[in-house]
């Protein structure tokens, strides 16, 4: 059914509930697992001291990213999948669909957080790959206690 599953990862409990979904699929269809985090610094002014600054957040979030991701692949090859790690730059929403789109993947599984009876019944990034991909997305929430 799928062959590349793209599973978007930054390590909070909602992603790791997709991702434990995401792995399930990947292993019911023998998919390689795919796993991406996205590095998201906002806009700022760039006077020199924010720059440094930035660089040295920017390093940190690299090398955050290459910590869940290389953790979600290991709970992947535990299941006998192949899996991929990947950083991106940018806003996470559209990094994510342009990597599904570019690389092919069959489809998209991420967690998604609960934002209150009143919020939005998705995260705004899942809302966003919900809205965008070209691929099928499969969001995951945790569970609610009313």
């Amino acid at each position: 059914m799928y062959e590349n599953i793209l599973i978007p990862f930054d390590g909070s409990d909602e992603a790791r509930k997709g991702a434990e979904h995401g792995i399930d699929l990947a292993a019911a269809c023998g998919a390689t697992v795919h796993a991406l985090y996205v590095i998201d610094l906002p806009g700022a002014p760039r006077t020199v001291y924010i720059r440094d600054d930035e660089d040295e957040m920017r390093e940190r979030y690299r090398e955050y990213g290459e910590e869940v991701t290389g953790e979600l692949c290991e709970m992947a090859n535990a299941e006998g999948l192949d899996c991929t790690t990947v950083i991106r730059s940018g806003s996470p929403g559209e990094e994510i669909v342009d990597y599904a789109k570019a690389e092919g993947m069959g489809a998209i599984v991420l967690g998604s957080a609960y934002r209150g009876k009143l919020g939005a019944l998705l995260g705004s990034t899942a809302e966003k790959v919900v809205r965008t991909s070209g691929v099928p997305v499969v969001t995951v929430r945790e569970q609610m206690n009313d």
